[in-house]
């Protein structure tokens, strides 16, 4: 039984490394994985996230015009995400002369 079994591994093992060797000489060969999956994983990604900050931007407007500044012009959202110099320059955000 033994001897039977010591065969039967002998086998397993170098029926293992003859596939091993024909793979890594195909390998060379192979077509390389594409990038599609991750390119759409990343446009989904940048789409989602403009949809979900004009949506923000949209229930801020709302919420200013309608419950706390009625009548008024509604001013722009500050950038949630951007601490740097935020200039705007529209009629109503310029300064009086």
């Amino acid at each position: 039984m033994s001897t039977y079994l010591w065969t039967k591994y002998s086998e397993h093992v170098y029926s293992k490394w003859e596939k091993t060797l024909v793979w890594d000489m195909i390998d060379p060969y192979r077509r390389p994985k594409s990038f599609k999956p991750l390119i759409m994983i990343y446009v989904a990604a940048f789409y989602t996230g403009v949809i979900g900050s004009a949506f923000t931007e949209q229930l801020y407007k709302e919420k200013y015009w309608e419950e706390e500044h009625p009548g008024e012009a509604v001013p722009l959202m500050r950038p949630k995400f951007y601490y740097g110099p935020w200039k705007v320059h529209r009629e109503d955000h310029m300064p009086k002369q």
